[in-house]
């Protein structure tokens, strides 16, 4: 089932497709997150668009270590949710499918290359209350409960 998360869509308003993965990378006792200082500052699941060509596993490792640093193993797919969101840095109002994985974190490889981002680790209870995306914080609290039932 493909949920819907955030603000309702305008009527008549044109959004474009923007296919996405995104990971709660599990990280002992938390996750590792990424902090966004632009658009606007937020805490956020590391990942995002998949290029026109780019297979999404694919996809999900590359965006992860950009945002990050670290990398990733054994990404296992949890779900999927649409967001409409206006996404400034592209003057775009776009219907974001949101893909979501678990995933187990791997080696620092680095500094993170895209610009404006930090790799955060956060405790799972406080993650799931500070992720700026409420689909994000969904699927958080469904892999909580699945470690802690």
């Amino acid at each position: 089932m493909n949920r819907r998360f955030g603000t309702q869509p305008e009527p008549g308003r044109p959004y474009t497709p923007r296919p996405g993965v995104y990971a709660v990378i599990a990280a002992g006792d938390g996750i590792l997150a990424t902090f966004q200082e632009a658009p606007r500052p937020e805490l956020q699941l590391p990942g995002g668009g998949i290029d026109p060509g780019e297979q999404p596993l694919r996809a999900l490792h590359r965006e992860v270590l950009e945002e990050t640093g670290y990398a990733i193993h054994s990404p296992r797919r949890l779900g999927m949710f649409h967001r409409y969101t206006y996404m400034p840095e592209y003057d775009l109002f776009a219907q974001k499918q949101c893909h979501i994985y678990l995933a187990e974190l791997g080696p620092r490889r680095g500094n993170p290359t895209e610009p404006g981002h930090t790799a955060v680790f956060l405790p799972w209870d406080v993650a799931a209350e500070r992720l700026a995306v409420s689909g994000d914080r969904h699927f958080l609290r469904q892999v909580m409960d699945l470690h802690w039932r």
